[in-house]
């Protein structure tokens, strides 16, 4: 005993006990988020995949209704990036271009820099039943919107 009348008694340490049920506690948490990190990776993987297909419908060469323009799209990464060129009748620079999914929908933006092609674009809208891309260019030199149509040409 002390001199103060009270016993120094040693209270053993409770970590130990409290650390060893806390950890199936940890390693559910860890196994949850693992197991959900896995399923939104292999959801993403699917829906690129999906998208992709619909986007490699767009390949091939697409002429204006109206006259001798023609979009080629020549690739399509699964980001939607396309490689693609664009003539009237010569080729024009295609400074962007790059589709995208809305919903069901598959659009396609273009984007031109050039000779009297100061950032005009095209905002399409792919129909399938059609096999037309049809929407808005935009002609920056006039600041003008025009509706258009392209067809695709047969190889």
């Amino acid at each position: 005993m002390s001199k103060s009348g009270r016993t120094n008694r040693r209270v053993p340490p409770a970590a130990p006990a409290a650390a060893r049920r806390g950890l199936p506690l940890f390693a559910g948490i860890a196994l949850a988020v693992a197991l959900l990190a896995a399923g939104g990776y292999w959801w993403n993987q699917a829906r690129q995949g999906d998208a992709l297909a619909q986007f490699q419908k767009l390949q091939g060469r697409w002429q204006r209704a109206d006259g001798g323009y023609i979009i080629d799209i020549r690739s399509v990464e699964p980001g939607g990036k396309l490689t693609a060129g664009y003539f009237n009748p010569r080729p024009i620079n295609v400074a962007k271009a790059e589709a995208s999914r809305d919903g069901g929908t598959v659009r396609i933006f273009i984007e031109l820099r050039d000779v009297n092609y100061p950032g005009s674009t095209y905002n399409l809208t792919y129909i399938p039943a059609d096999d037309r891309l049809t929407g808005i260019y935009f002609q920056a030199i006039e600041r003008a919107t025009y509706d258009v149509f392209f067809t695709r040409l047969k190889p």
